[in-house]
């Protein structure tokens, strides 16, 4: 297996760089990477004590820099160390600088500003803690979006994640012995979404889940039949009420949520 040293250098938050980095090293196998990451580079002094730990741990630099003194320097001890630089926003900022005619603004973190979205996600992420795992049915009718669905079916972190997106999130376990709140069956404006998942991989999760809170993994909770009657009951749930439904088995929250979001799209633009 291939080791290698990843330095993220970003003069903001470095969200953006961390999830470039992160698509990017989901297309390779077997490497070990030992991420350096570096928020809020703005002076030339913190520079330099980054750039001493990237010569003693010499590997790829991904950086978004917008101080044109401060890229210089990294760029320039780079190419004497022997190291690759690299800004992956360069392209971009390039391509859209000739389309629009104009230079883009030298801010660091100007798409953090705290504009109406800003604000919107937030009240997103407070109202989707507050109603997860059937918390505050009462007013589920101002959620943008309700999951369902058996427990450990992923809805929580989908959520979370559909949260930081901006949209409002609440979420309900489907128990066989405990139907949900009739409000689910009645809801106008939320898209009602079911999440379901195969038998087999649902066990491993729970099982897991015992084994991380030393319990003893032999209960109903992991039994293979009462668990594929489970998974079954809900499924019927969903196609009796006409609610979209998306397999989260081999998916990633990211892969779900996005799916998620195109069923929001698409009943946006049929209303």
């Amino acid at each position: 297996m291939m080791r290698l040293h990843l330095h993220l250098l970003s003069d903001s938050t470095g969200e953006t760089l961390e999830n470039i980095a992160k698509a990017a090293l989901a297309q390779y196998d077997d490497v070990e990477t030992i991420r350096h990451f570096w928020p809020m580079v703005r002076t030339e002094a913190h520079l330099e004590r980054i750039l001493q730990e990237i010569a003693q741990n010499p590997g790829l630099v991904i950086f978004t820099l917008v101080n044109s003194t401060t890229r210089r320097t990294l760029e320039a001890r780079c190419r004497a160390l022997g190291l690759p630089a690299v800004a992956p926003l360069d392209s971009v900022n390039d391509a859209l600088s000739g389309l629009l005619g104009q230079q883009a603004k030298a801010r660091p973190g100007r798409q953090h500003a705290l504009d109406a979205a800003y604000f919107a996600r937030v009240d997103a992420i407070q109202f989707t803690m507050a109603h997860d795992d059937g918390i505050g049915w009462e007013n589920w009718e101002e959620a943008d979006i309700v999951l369902a669905g058996v427990s450990r079916s992923s809805k929580t972190p989908t959520s979370i994640y559909l949260a930081n997106r901006g949209f409002k999130t609440a979420n309900i376990p489907i128990v066989v012995e405990s139907p949900p709140p009739d409000a689910l069956y009645s809801l106008k404006h939320p898209l009602v979404v079911g999440l379901t998942t195969s038998a087999d991989r649902l066990i491993q999760v729970r099982r897991n889940r015992l084994l991380s809170l030393n319990q003893v993994p032999e209960t109903d909770y992991v039994n293979q039949e009462a668990v594929t009657r489970e998974v079954a009951f809900a499924r019927r749930m969903f196609a009796d009420n006409g609610w979209p439904v998306i397999d989260v088995t081999r998916r990633s929250i990211e892969e779900t949520a996005a799916a998620i979001i195109a069923l929001v799209s698409e009943r946006d633009d049929a209303a």
